[in-house]
């Protein structure tokens, strides 16, 4: 059993068709067909949206994907058309929204890998391999890769897992030509990322991208991009391969969560407790230090 805690009601907005409700983002379509896209502050955890959220997290997400895509232009397209708020949108839709293009949506989550953990090391640590891909001997916990790896997975559902897949099974879903151009393209973009993180003092250990297809059959980079989300960022002054890092991310939940202090059995087929205020304010703190590290820019 898992999902949503408590699924939030979907606003109606004058001139806004509610399309879905994912496990950070609500989406929409204007009445141009574009898609409207809006963050929110919810914050999910071993396959739960929890019930409490953590303030501004969706504006830092939505922040850093902006950032991000002036960045990584001239590599590839990305589907934001504009950010103003649509007539008769709440005032708290404001830093959070974003007016999209329309795509056909390619259904694999696009895996970057440049560091060794998460679902790569326990597959390495039983086979050397990750998503089938042979990798030396005498890595550990944290250990960068010889080079960058693609290691696609399957979208999930709200409450379910992403699962890894090979390149030869997302060439059989999409075709050779596009999951040669996914893979091109998404090593690209990781590795383009990664070394503007560096330069920041931050190393971009893996990172997920979503791409969708254009009425000419362009990719282009869709949904949030290289954020704490979407993406393992840790300290490069605190790297040190064979133990866990510590990270830009939601892992104070997580610790809270499988501690006693929460009360919670992950293994019992019961939703999660609310977060106490301290874990809420350090998770918020870590969003923040992301941005604030990689922009160069105050959060305001």
């Amino acid at each position: 059993m898992s999902g949503f805690v408590e699924k939030p009601e979907p606003l109606q907005v004058p001139g806004l068709v509610h399309l879905h409700t994912g496990k950070v983002r609500d989406l929409y379509q204007n009445e141009a067909g574009d898609l409207v896209m809006v963050a929110s502050d919810r914050i999910s955890a071993y396959d739960w949206v929890l019930p409490t959220e953590i303030p501004d997290k969706g504006r830092v997400l939505t922040q850093l994907s902006l950032w991000w895509f002036d960045l990584l232009q001239d590599l590839v397209p990305h589907h934001v058309l504009s950010t103003e708020l649509p007539d008769g949108a709440p005032a708290d839709w404001e830093g959070r929204t974003l007016v999209c293009r329309s795509l056909r949506m390619v259904p694999v989550e696009c895996v970057a890998r440049g560091y060794l953990t998460g679902s790569g090391l326990a597959e390495y640590e039983s086979s050397r391999t990750v998503c089938g891909l042979a990798l030396p001997e005498g890595l550990s916990d944290g250990s960068e890769l010889p080079a960058p790896i693609f290691t696609p997975a399957t979208k999930a559902a709200v409450g379910d897992h992403d699962e890894n897949v090979s390149y030869e099974e997302v060439a059989r879903q999409v075709g050779a030509e596009t999951a040669a151009l996914l893979r091109q393209t998404t090593l690209a973009v990781y590795g383009r990322a990664r070394d503007i993180a560096r330069d920041r003092g931050i190393i971009l250990a893996d990172t997920k991208f979503e791409f969708g297809l254009d009425g000419d059959g362009g990719l282009v980079l869709a949904d949030e991009v290289l954020t704490p989300d979407s993406s393992r960022f840790w300290p490069a002054a605190s790297w040190q391969p064979g133990r866990p890092q510590p990270s830009y991310d939601k892992q104070y939940v997580r610790d809270w969560l499988t501690s006693p202090a929460s009360g919670w059995d992950r293994r019992a087929e019961q939703p999660p407790p609310a977060l106490p205020p301290s874990v809420v304010a350090a998770t918020r703190a870590k969003y923040v230090e992301a941005y604030e590290q990689l922009t160069g820019t105050a959060w305001s």
